[in-house]
């Protein structure tokens, strides 16, 4: 396993991360599994791990908690806040100093931890000013409950304000930013990847795989499990789009082809690219099972060369995407008055 500082935090992180959106609920509700397979990474060398208070609704942290017993203080634990905990609730979400202070003591208790390598906001929240959420952020930094903060999928002009806005007003910087970049989804790569360079951002990198498509499961002929992600929720995962579906299928088998010309497996390609960017520090692996587990963990033994990365960019150009939609980027041009 690589390893490589997190942007300007002092802190060295895996060139892997562990993701465990999959555990609980979600994904696999397999207690014990979800445990065997956080051990199984850090056995592996990965020493950072990326959670969510949202996901399984708190379900994932408590299963962290029982994996990392005893392993804590060799683990750059990252959670996220922001997202809805509960649809009815009005004020159990979003980015306001009132619920960021609420959110983190819930996460450090279902965690069973008394600090937070890394804090993020998991989404933009346009209803609250930015230096609020800084600001409250800063006081869990001074308050020792921190030890950096950052943001998810925020366009570039928002990473260059919210850097503008810690500068004037003494607040912490975002350190990280964590946004999505595939082979097949390459909107970051106009904007946001630079703007993070510029600034000295640690970035993480999720859906690397593009939702499973660069696993090589969905292709022509290969039947689907029900319990699939493209059964479960087609339309977000582009299978429910018949034209997206079709463009992303025929895709996958020339990406098969650079793959086997590689010496890889389709995910371990697919992880490689996206680590290869320069601006790019970690890949978070997302596994629901044991198995895929096991089929990403060799891809950063993977060097890409310049002919592979040529051939890849032939098959999707950089900075775009195969499904525009797949860019989490508001166009405000294109909303209605």
């Amino acid at each position: 396993m690589e390893y490589t500082p997190l942007g300007r935090t002092g802190m060295r992180v895996s060139r892997l991360c562990l993701g465990t959106m999959m555990f609980g609920a979600w994904g696999n509700p397999d207690h014990d599994a979800c445990v065997r397979m956080v051990h199984r990474a850090l056995d592996a060398g990965i020493n950072f791990v990326d959670t969510a208070d949202v996901y399984a609704f708190g379900e994932s942290e408590a299963i962290l908690a029982k994996a990392l017993k005893g392993r804590r203080d060799d683990v750059v634990l990252a959670t996220k806040f922001g997202e809805a905990m509960d649809p009815d609730a009005p004020l159990r979400r979003g980015a306001s100093r009132r619920w960021i202070f609420r959110a983190v003591e819930d996460s450090l208790r279902r965690l069973e931890t008394d600090h937070l390598d890394l804090y993020q906001l998991h989404r933009p929240d346009a209803g609250t000013d930015p230096d609020e959420t800084l600001g409250a952020l800063t006081d869990l930094v001074r308050q020792g409950k921190v030890r950096a903060i950052g943001s998810s999928a925020l366009p570039a002009e928002g990473i260059v304000e919210a850097q503008w806005i810690a500068e004037r007003r003494g607040h912490e910087r975002f350190a990280v930013e964590q946004l999505a970049y595939s082979a097949f989804a390459r909107h970051a790569e106009t904007a946001a990847l630079p703007t993070c360079g510029r600034y000295g951002l640690g970035v993480l990198v999720f859906s690397p795989l593009n939702g499973g498509w660069l696993t090589g499961k969905y292709r022509a002929g290969r039947t689907v499990s029900a319990d699939s992600r493209a059964v479960r929720n087609a339309e977000h995962f582009d299978h429910a789009d018949v034209a997206v579906r079709a463009a992303k299928s025929a895709l996958v088998e020339e990406f098969a082809a650079i793959a086997a010309d590689a010496g890889c497996s389709l995910p371990e390609l697919a992880l490689a690219f996206a680590l290869a960017h320069p601006n790019v520090t970690s890949a978070i692996i997302g596994p629901r099972t044991e198995e895929q587990l096991e089929s990403q963990l060799g891809a950063c033994a993977v060097e890409l060369t310049p002919q592979t990365l040529t051939r890849l960019d032939a098959l999707v150009a950089p900075g775009t995407d195969v499904n525009p939609a797949d860019s989490p980027y508001p166009r405000p041009v294109l909303n209605r008055a």
